[in-house]
């Protein structure tokens, strides 16, 4: 579990403001922190890191304190277990992917973590090549492969998608997904793409000017927890769940979330990523793949 209530001036470009939040995240959960750039989320998420020091405040992870200014603890970077993945990746350049895996191990761990990572993120054929030889999909799965090698407590993702195209973006989506899943990871992730929180987290924080001001679930936040009428033609199916004897679309319509039916027939045509278009017929919608 993270418990974090800190304080840390800023310096944004509307002048000076304060990082001032107070959060509880559970263990295993996936949280993602939404807002403008210049907000406060990829400080929040150095924070927690040890790679910035809060004013004030206190950081404590499942119960062991990293950051408390009123006893002046400050537990250093290399002690928490914390896997980053930066924007950028951040791999070694003239270190091979195998090379990046081993730099992560915490000293004295097991070096089969390495090999088991490996497999699992598909990375045999890649292992002894560097970075710069990867496309930026190969290079993300590294990187994100290196996050986790060092049997962290917690995974911090800063906005990992943004510099891939659509089709790899869905891809890498899911194996995130499935790897945090798996090792049971409380996850933090900052984002700007809707359809991409919807996706992975199970609860959103909006952050304005170092504040939070609203958090829940992502069809609340963003929906309302209401389904919309309102829509436009292009969309994104970001969820297909069966309802009775329909299905249930939620489609991504600009930054507006909007909820429709859907025939068994067209929900076994279509499957979450696809770019659909939305038409009305007679009042009821119908969804064409693009």
């Amino acid at each position: 579990m993270i418990e974090l209530d800190i304080k840390k001036k800023l310096l944004g470009a509307q002048g000076e403001f304060t990082l001032e939040v107070k959060l509880h995240i559970e263990q295993g959960e996936f949280a993602t922190l939404f807002g403008e750039s210049g907000a406060g989320k990829t400080t929040l998420l150095r924070c927690l890191a040890g790679l910035v020091e809060p004013d004030e405040g206190s950081i404590r992870i499942d119960g062991e304190t990293w950051f408390d200014s009123a006893t002046q603890t400050r537990l250093p970077v290399q002690q928490r277990r914390v896997g980053y993945m930066f924007q950028d990746y951040a791999l070694f350049p003239n270190m091979s992917v195998r090379g990046n895996l081993e730099f992560a191990l915490r000293k004295g761990a097991n070096r089969q973590r390495v090999a088991e990572l490996i497999e699992m993120m598909s990375l045999g054929e890649l292992q002894h090549r560097q970075p710069a030889t990867l496309s930026g999909g190969q290079q993300q799965r590294v990187a994100l492969a290196r996050a986790l090698a060092s049997e962290s407590h917690l995974l911090l993702l800063d906005e990992p998608f943004s510099a891939l195209d659509q089709e790899t973006k869905v891809r890498l989506q899911d194996e995130v997904l499935r790897l945090q899943r798996h090792f049971r990871l409380t996850t933090v992730m900052v984002s700007h793409d809707v359809s991409e929180v919807y996706r992975l987290s199970k609860r959103v924080l909006i952050i304005e000017q170092g504040c939070i001001v609203r958090e829940g679930s992502p069809a609340v936040v963003f929906g309302g927890g209401q389904a919309s009428g309102k829509f436009s033609f292009a969309g994104e199916i970001l969820a297909i769940e069966a309802a009775d004897v329909v299905f249930a679309v939620t489609l991504l319509v600009g930054n507006q979330i909007v909820r429709v039916i859907a025939t068994a027939d067209e929900a076994q045509r279509l499957k979450p990523g696809d770019r659909v278009t939305l038409m009305s017929k007679a009042f009821n919608p119908v969804l064409v793949a693009c």
